[in-house]
């Protein structure tokens, strides 16, 4: 049987994508490929899933329909110009972190497309959502791969490139604004007198709870938020805090900062 997508990198994001792909029944584990530099990676995901560790990269690649860039950043640049041009004719999908559609272009001129993305860390468990944008108009065939793939992380949102510095700052990095809310919460509990273990739970549990409300509610967050806030009650009192330290105004900083910096590693 056939390579029909090969993973450049075997990571925890690529991981991700072909345990989704397998579970979902999008291919078959004996039509997907990966390589992983010197490290274990590659090898471990090839054991653990059935797909094929591929030690002749350039064979693979030559043979298959989708690549998929899955490798550090940094690793772009290291690519064999020998492999960029096996890619000819091929659909390239990248989560490489802060790699413009024009960089990817450039390694992989001859490719029939190319697509950036950004996915976060909740994909591992295909809870993630994954802004994308091709370089070119997405044939109807390359649009179901790409759909196939992101749709194995979870959600996915067609954007403009323009947009996917803020929503690295937003859904990217995201996921670490939550956990250190959880932990906030925890440490803030254990001060009011709460055992750990039982401030841990309570945190977790409320987050997980509030947002499975929201996303299964028509009403906006600041309607959730009034449903639950009485006047001159517990929650009031601790709204009134949020609101007189800027709670609001910080996580506006704090993605502001976060999209600055993904446009400085766009250009470094």
């Amino acid at each position: 049987m056939s390579i029909r997508i090969v993973f450049i990198g075997a990571g925890r994001m690529a991981a991700a994508i072909v345990r989704g792909l397998i579970e979902e029944e999008h291919y078959l584990p004996e039509e997907i490929a990966c390589t992983g530099g010197n490290g274990t990676s590659g090898p471990e995901l090839a054991e653990q899933t059935g797909i094929q560790y591929a030690k002749d990269i350039f064979k693979v690649v030559r043979k298959t329909e989708t690549i998929v860039l899955a490798c550090k950043p940094y690793q772009l640049d290291v690519i064999d110009d020998a492999l960029a041009e096996a890619a000819h004719g091929k659909l390239v999908l990248s989560v490489l972190a802060g790699t413009t559609l024009s960089r990817l272009s450039a390694k992989f001129s001859n490719a029939r497309n190319v697509v950036r993305t950004m996915p976060n860390t909740p994909g591992q468990i295909g809870a993630g959502v994954t802004a994308f944008t091709p370089q070119n108009p997405l044939s109807p065939k390359d649009q179901e791969i790409i759909e196939a793939i992101l749709g194995s992380l979870g959600n996915f949102h067609e954007v403009e490139e323009t947009d996917l510095d803020a929503v690295t700052a937003l859904s990217g990095s995201g996921p670490a604004y939550v956990f250190e809310f959880a932990a906030a919460l925890r440490e803030a509990g254990i001060n009011c007198g709460l055992d750990e273990s039982l401030a841990h739970s309570l945190a977790i549990d409320t987050l997980l709870g509030a947002a499975m409300l929201m996303a299964e509610s028509e009403g906006s967050p600041e309607a959730l938020r009034d449903a639950v806030t009485s006047p001159g009650g517990t929650t009031a009192a601790a709204l009134k805090v949020f609101s007189d330290n800027d709670f609001r105004g910080l996580v506006d900083k704090a993605l502001a900062a976060a999209k600055a910096r993904s446009l400085e590693l766009a250009k470094e």
